[in-house]
């Protein structure tokens, strides 16, 4: 199972959102690089970046910080926040990001993110984050009418190669993963669910790593201390 740390740019520095609000964020770093080594040098592989700007701008806006972290260290890294275009996706990969998160596009241009999926394949990563079961979008600032499961099924029958599910209201909180939708999801699909949003302790790992998931993201909890990335690390 894969372990993602996670690090949300805003203003070029790392921050953690409160159930999505851009209002409560904490600044954890203003030195994206510096910590995404620390999670380098702590045994991680892959890193979850997140552009918390571009996601509410929807267009890239952290380019330097993305950049410098790709150029800095070895992590594959996985970006996503306000992709909603081709060409983007396109000089994104050729930077050196290994996945592209799209999330708002694929509930709002189905077409345009079937032939994203086509032409880009096992890079493409679908980011499915919610709010009592219905699917947010342009930065998690608005919700739409369409549910996790309708929109994970959609997806997965246009090629997606894997989802991220993310419970916004558990997200940055420090509570618990939602069990009950990432279940459901990982037994519904035939594609890898990596989960987010909530995970604050070994214990949640485990329960996570036994309903099947791919890998987990951690955010919070690792700022905090409250998960120990390498004990997080031997459990996979």
């Amino acid at each position: 199972m894969d372990i993602i740390p996670a690090i949300d740019l805003k203003g070029g520095k790392c921050v953690r959102l409160y159930q999505g609000d851009y209002s409560k964020e904490t600044v954890f770093s203003v030195d994206p690089v510096a910590t995404a080594l620390k999670w380098q040098e702590q045994g991680a592989s892959r890193l979850h970046l997140v552009d918390l700007d571009g996601a509410a701008a929807g267009e890239v806006r952290n380019t330097k910080a993305i950049e410098d972290i790709v150029k800095n260290t070895s992590l594959e890294v996985e970006l996503g926040g306000g992709i909603r275009r081709t060409d983007v996706v396109e000089q994104l990969i050729k930077l050196g990001v290994k996945r592209v998160i799209l999330g708002t596009v694929a509930v709002e241009q189905i077409e345009l993110t079937k032939r994203i999926i086509k032409r880009f394949g096992e890079a493409i990563v679908v980011g499915i984050d919610a709010r009592d079961s219905y699917v947010t979008t342009h930065g998690w600032m608005k919700i739409s009418t369409m549910t996790v499961l309708d929109l994970s099924q959609a997806m997965a029958a246009i090629g997606a190669r894997r989802i991220i599910y993310t419970d916004v209201k558990r997200d940055g909180t420090l509570t618990e993963p939602n069990y009950e939708t990432t279940a459901e999801l990982v037994n519904k699909l035939k594609i890898p669910v990596v989960a987010s949003g909530g995970i604050s302790s070994i214990e949640h790992i485990r329960k996570l790593a036994a309903l099947g998931v791919e890998g987990v993201i951690i955010g919070k909890a690792l700022y905090t201390g409250d998960i120990d990335l390498k004990e997080a690390l031997a459990i996979s």
